[in-house]
Protein backbone atom coordinates (compact mmCIF):
# COMPACT_ATOMS: atom_id res chain seq x y z
CA UNK A 1 0.00 0.00 0.00
CA UNK A 2 1.34 3.39 -0.94
CA UNK A 3 0.28 6.83 0.30
CA UNK A 4 -2.57 7.09 -2.22
CA UNK A 5 -4.01 3.73 -1.16
CA UNK A 6 -3.75 4.72 2.50
CA UNK A 7 -5.53 8.00 1.83
CA UNK A 8 -8.31 6.21 -0.10
CA UNK A 9 -8.83 3.87 2.85
CA UNK A 10 -8.85 6.77 5.30
CA UNK A 11 -11.39 8.76 3.28
CA UNK A 12 -13.68 5.78 2.71
CA UNK A 13 -13.63 4.92 6.41
CA UNK A 14 -14.81 8.41 7.23
CA UNK A 15 -17.54 8.40 4.55
CA UNK A 16 -18.10 5.31 2.43
CA UNK A 17 -21.05 6.93 0.63
CA UNK A 18 -19.01 9.50 -1.25
CA UNK A 19 -18.92 9.09 -5.01
CA UNK A 20 -15.83 8.05 -6.90
CA UNK A 21 -15.73 11.50 -8.50
CA UNK A 22 -15.78 13.20 -5.09
CA UNK A 23 -13.14 10.83 -3.74
CA UNK A 24 -10.90 11.50 -6.76
CA UNK A 25 -11.32 15.26 -6.32
CA UNK A 26 -10.25 15.05 -2.67
CA UNK A 27 -7.23 12.96 -3.64
CA UNK A 28 -6.28 15.13 -6.59
CA UNK A 29 -6.29 12.24 -9.06
CA UNK A 30 -8.34 11.30 -12.12
CA UNK A 31 -11.62 9.46 -11.40
CA UNK A 32 -10.39 6.50 -13.50
CA UNK A 33 -7.24 6.25 -11.36
CA UNK A 34 -9.28 6.43 -8.18
CA UNK A 35 -11.74 3.78 -9.37
CA UNK A 36 -8.95 1.39 -10.35
CA UNK A 37 -7.22 1.89 -6.97
CA UNK A 38 -10.47 1.20 -5.08
CA UNK A 39 -11.09 -1.92 -7.18
CA UNK A 40 -7.54 -3.13 -6.52
CA UNK A 41 -7.97 -2.55 -2.77
CA UNK A 42 -11.18 -4.56 -2.92
CA UNK A 43 -9.57 -7.41 -4.89
CA UNK A 44 -6.72 -7.55 -2.36
CA UNK A 45 -9.21 -7.78 0.52
CA UNK A 46 -8.26 -4.44 2.09
CA UNK A 47 -11.77 -3.12 1.47
CA UNK A 48 -14.18 -5.88 2.53
CA UNK A 49 -17.41 -4.05 1.86
CA UNK A 50 -19.62 -1.10 2.68
CA UNK A 51 -22.38 -1.09 5.24
CA UNK A 52 -24.82 1.07 7.13
CA UNK A 53 -24.22 1.42 10.88
CA UNK A 54 -27.62 0.50 12.35
CA UNK A 55 -28.63 1.17 15.96
CA UNK A 56 -30.11 -2.11 17.32
CA UNK A 57 -32.27 -0.15 19.79
CA UNK A 58 -33.94 1.63 16.86
CA UNK A 59 -35.01 -1.83 15.64
CA UNK A 60 -36.40 -2.76 19.07
CA UNK A 61 -33.32 -4.79 19.98
CA UNK A 62 -32.09 -2.58 22.81
CA UNK A 63 -30.90 -5.33 25.15
CA UNK A 64 -27.38 -6.37 24.22
CA UNK A 65 -25.09 -8.92 25.85
CA UNK A 66 -21.82 -10.73 25.37
CA UNK A 67 -22.17 -14.47 25.81
CA UNK A 68 -18.94 -16.38 26.48
CA UNK A 69 -19.24 -19.99 25.30
CA UNK A 70 -17.14 -23.09 25.90
CA UNK A 71 -17.46 -26.08 23.55
CA UNK A 72 -16.08 -29.63 23.60
CA UNK A 73 -14.51 -31.55 22.07
CA UNK A 74 -12.31 -28.72 20.94
CA UNK A 75 -11.59 -29.54 17.31
CA UNK A 76 -12.01 -27.86 13.93
CA UNK A 77 -15.29 -29.62 13.12
CA UNK A 78 -16.94 -28.55 16.38
CA UNK A 79 -15.57 -25.01 16.10
CA UNK A 80 -16.70 -24.61 12.49
CA UNK A 81 -20.13 -26.16 13.15
CA UNK A 82 -20.81 -23.98 16.17
CA UNK A 83 -19.50 -20.87 14.40
CA UNK A 84 -21.88 -21.53 11.50
CA UNK A 85 -24.81 -22.19 13.83
CA UNK A 86 -24.21 -19.08 15.96
CA UNK A 87 -23.67 -16.76 13.00
CA UNK A 88 -27.00 -17.88 11.49
CA UNK A 89 -29.04 -16.84 14.53
CA UNK A 90 -30.93 -13.56 14.10
CA UNK A 91 -30.10 -12.51 17.67
CA UNK A 92 -26.35 -12.73 17.05
CA UNK A 93 -24.59 -9.62 15.74
CA UNK A 94 -21.00 -10.89 15.94
CA UNK A 95 -19.23 -14.19 16.60
CA UNK A 96 -15.69 -14.11 17.95
CA UNK A 97 -13.55 -17.27 18.02
CA UNK A 98 -11.10 -17.05 20.92
CA UNK A 99 -8.17 -18.64 22.64
CA UNK A 100 -8.01 -18.98 26.40
CA UNK A 101 -10.75 -20.04 28.81
CA UNK A 102 -13.62 -19.26 26.45
CA UNK A 103 -13.89 -20.59 22.92
CA UNK A 104 -16.40 -18.05 21.60
CA UNK A 105 -17.97 -14.73 22.47
CA UNK A 106 -21.35 -13.98 20.92
CA UNK A 107 -22.53 -10.37 20.72
CA UNK A 108 -26.31 -10.61 20.85
CA UNK A 109 -29.10 -8.02 20.61
CA UNK A 110 -32.67 -8.83 21.61
CA UNK A 111 -35.89 -7.01 22.50
CA UNK A 112 -35.88 -7.58 26.25
CA UNK A 113 -34.56 -9.74 29.08
CA UNK A 114 -37.19 -12.40 28.48
CA UNK A 115 -35.96 -12.80 24.90
CA UNK A 116 -32.36 -12.98 26.11
CA UNK A 117 -33.32 -15.69 28.59
CA UNK A 118 -35.18 -17.59 25.85
CA UNK A 119 -32.13 -17.31 23.56
CA UNK A 120 -29.88 -18.76 26.24
CA UNK A 121 -32.24 -21.56 27.28
CA UNK A 122 -33.84 -22.45 23.96
CA UNK A 123 -30.92 -21.95 21.59
CA UNK A 124 -27.67 -22.40 23.50
CA UNK A 125 -28.41 -24.79 26.35
CA UNK A 126 -29.79 -27.38 23.93
CA UNK A 127 -26.53 -27.67 21.99
CA UNK A 128 -24.64 -30.85 22.94
CA UNK A 129 -21.20 -29.38 22.21
CA UNK A 130 -21.68 -26.48 24.65
CA UNK A 131 -20.21 -27.28 28.05
CA UNK A 132 -20.90 -23.87 29.56
CA UNK A 133 -21.69 -20.23 28.91
CA UNK A 134 -21.67 -16.92 30.80
CA UNK A 135 -23.60 -13.80 29.96
CA UNK A 136 -22.45 -10.21 30.48
CA UNK A 137 -24.97 -7.43 29.87
CA UNK A 138 -23.85 -4.43 27.82
CA UNK A 139 -24.91 -1.15 29.42
CA UNK A 140 -23.16 1.19 26.99
CA UNK A 141 -21.17 0.82 23.79
CA UNK A 142 -18.64 3.31 22.51
CA UNK A 143 -17.01 2.74 19.12
CA UNK A 144 -13.58 3.93 18.14
CA UNK A 145 -14.22 6.05 15.07
CA UNK A 146 -10.54 6.68 14.36
CA UNK A 147 -9.84 5.27 10.89
CA UNK A 148 -7.57 2.22 10.73
CA UNK A 149 -4.17 2.87 9.24
CA UNK A 150 -0.98 1.00 8.60
CA UNK A 151 1.20 0.59 11.69
CA UNK A 152 3.99 3.14 11.84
Amino acid sequence: MDELDSEIVRLLQSDARQSNRELARKLGVAPSTCLERVRALTRRGVIRGYHADIDPAALNRGVQALVSVQVRPLNRTVIDTFKGFASSLPEVLHVFVLSGGDDFVLHVAVQDLDRLHAFLVDRLSKRAEITGFRTSMIFQQVSNTTPLSLPS
